[in-house]
């Protein structure tokens, strides 16, 4: 498995133009809170049923979905597990107000969209394809490089 380092600097590559960076910095968060906000949609009365917890914000199925992927960040840093789990954690907030006033769904839908076109146009001024057609696991690392860059 490579190191955190190792995913940075392969993920750095595709990322040098200062204008995609910034699409980035928008972008990638938002593609991660709209794909949380897209799995929150899917009815959890299942898993109510099964645990017998019956709030939105603990039990849905974005937070089953989240451990592997913490388990990921955690592999591969304290500092970014941590930092993604506090993400985590302000994306099914954020969601679960969100969904209160508006169909959750939708505004995923529309944010995701948004957001990509974003991306793949932050990729077409940088002249490289998303790292992610090289490997998937760049989706993941992706909210991580942002983190990194915003806070260092």
């Amino acid at each position: 498995m490579k190191s955190m380092q190792q995913w940075f600097s392969d993920y750095a590559i595709s990322h040098q133009n200062p204008t995609n960076q910034t699409i980035h910095y928008i972008c990638v968060p938002a593609i991660f809170f709209s794909i949380i906000g897209l799995i929150m949609s899917i009815p959890s009365s299942f898993l109510i049923e099964k645990t017998g917890i019956n709030n939105p914000i603990i039990i849905n199925w974005s937070v089953l979905i989240l451990v592997p992927i913490l388990i990921f960040y955690l592999r591969l840093s304290v500092k970014v597990f941590i930092q993604m789990l506090l993400f985590s954690a302000v994306c099914i907030v954020g969601n679960y107000y969100i969904s209160l006033n508006i169909n959750l769904l939708l505004f995923s839908i529309v944010l995701f969209i948004i957001a990509w076109i974003g991306q793949f146009y932050g990729h077409k001024l940088e002249g490289k394809k998303p790292s992610f057609l090289k490997d998937l696991q760049f989706l993941l690392i992706g909210p991580a490089w942002v983190f990194k860059k915003i806070f260092s």
